[in-house]
């Protein structure tokens, strides 16, 4: 059972290949991926869902690294997402970069 998460993580790698490892790899060092993964919603929404939901939208990159950093409430219901303070700047710049790369 405790296999389960890291046979989809690397599942998931293979799959996506080299530049959309290294991001889904920050995502699991930094602990993002216990409340989101790529796919399907779990506590947060789905880095897809998020990608769609800002897709185009100006000045949307720096609102979500804040929301990474910071934290917040409301965007996707009741559920409040908790403050990263794990995440620097330049990391939470290259996880946001990469959710909004996802198709």
């Amino acid at each position: 059972m405790k296999l389960l998460p890291s046979i989809l993580v690397a599942a998931t790698l293979a799959a996506a290949g080299a530049p959309a490892m290294a991001n889904l790899e920050l995502a699991q060092k930094k602990a993002c991926l216990a409340c989101h993964q790529v796919d399907n919603k779990v506590v947060g929404p789905a880095y897809k869902e998020v990608a769609k939901k800002y897709k185009g939208q100006k000045g949307v990159e720096a609102k979500l690294v804040e929301k990474i950093l910071k934290g917040g409430k409301g965007a996707w219901g009741e559920v409040p997402m908790p403050a990263n303070p794990q995440v620097n700047e330049a990391e939470a710049k290259q996880l946001v970069s990469w959710i909004l790369s996802l198709k």
